[in-house]
């Protein structure tokens, strides 16, 4: 009986978010259902890389050179299993792609989580506690913004590339990734709290927490925080398609993931050496890829901004 009582307000959430609008509009938008879709399937291809391709790409004793630029399996000179062909190393196309998204989609997320993390974190400082605390805060995004974001990405690679020790380089460059993309990408989610926070501050429960000597870490945490999510899940979610782009663009620009642990980025820079050469498909399936991860993340990012607008309703 207790647990059945326990439950009773779960499953009454449960119900409510069901019924509401932002359910109601997402299960009739085409657009919203199929980029959702879209975006689960290629999570889920990804987490099952291994179960799903027939050769483990970051694997040497795998790869075999006299397998090399075999062209896709429904074209003349095409042999199974590879079914989108291989590269110069014998590495197969569509194996690379399952692992790539992979490694793309988790620092992708990882760098927005980050970003978003940091930003909440000052943006309601800044915003809550004002004067002289939120002049000095700005003041660094400001410095962060006139830096153009992707010099800062590869100067910030650069510097952690150079403090690790060679043998710890590869395994390290994830986590370099994710810092340097988290890095320019904070003060958006910093500015947008602030000044959420700042109207909020000022509203009666804010000031009703205040005279009940509430923590200023608990009303920000607990009050402030809150009522001001609903924007940073918005630009968040189109951040996303932004942080997956810009690991492709340090991993198409060499600064990024290595050869041996390619990304989409990374496989996207080797087929580039090989297009005019008639490999194509080296090149064309991994930025397809990338294209169809970005577009599907941009165009729910687009539907949910609109579907959390309470002025179009």
């Amino acid at each position: 009986m207790a647990a059945d009582k326990a439950n009773t307000p779960r499953l009454s959430r449960l119900r409510t978010f069901l019924d509401s609008d932002l359910v109601y509009d997402f299960l009739h938008s085409p657009v919203a259902l199929i980029s959702a879709l879209v975006l689960v399937a290629i999570a889920i291809s990804a987490a099952l890389a291994p179960l799903l391709s027939p050769q483990n790409p970051y694997d040497l004793t795998q790869l075999y050179l006299d397998k090399a630029e075999l062209p896709p399996i429904w074209t003349a000179g095409g042999e199974a299993p590879y079914l989108l062909g291989t590269d110069v190393q014998g590495r197969d196309i569509f194996s690379a792609i399952l692992y790539g998204s992979r490694i793309s989609l988790m620092i992708g997320f990882a760098g927005v989580i980050m970003a978003a993390t940091i930003g909440i974190t000052v943006g309601l400082i800044a915003g809550y506690i004002g004067r002289w605390v939120d002049n000095f805060l700005m003041r660094v995004g400001d410095l962060v913004l006139s830096i153009p974001t992707l010099l800062v990405a590869i100067l910030v690679s650069a510097i952690f590339r150079h403090l690790l020790p060679m043998s710890l380089r590869d395994a390290f460059t994830p986590v370099i990734l994710i810092i340097s993309i988290s890095i320019t990408s904070w003060v958006q989610y910093a500015r947008l709290v602030r000044a959420s926070a700042m109207v909020e501050a000022r509203k009666e429960y804010v000031l009703a927490a205040r005279v009940l000597r509430v923590s200023s870490a608990r009303i920000m945490l607990s009050h402030i925080l809150p009522n001001v999510m609903t924007p940073v899940l918005v630009t968040a979610t189109l951040n996303l398609g932004i942080a997956i782009l810009a690991e492709a663009t340090l991993s198409f620009l060499g600064v990024g993931m290595p050869a041996t642990q390619p990304s989409l980025g990374t496989l996207i820079r080797i087929g580039n050496q090989y297009f005019f050469s008639g490999s194509w498909w080296v090149v064309l399936f991994p930025a397809l890829q990338l294209s169809l991860i970005i577009l599907a993340v941009n165009l729910l990012g687009d539907w949910l901004r609109d579907a959390l607008n309470p002025k179009l309703h």
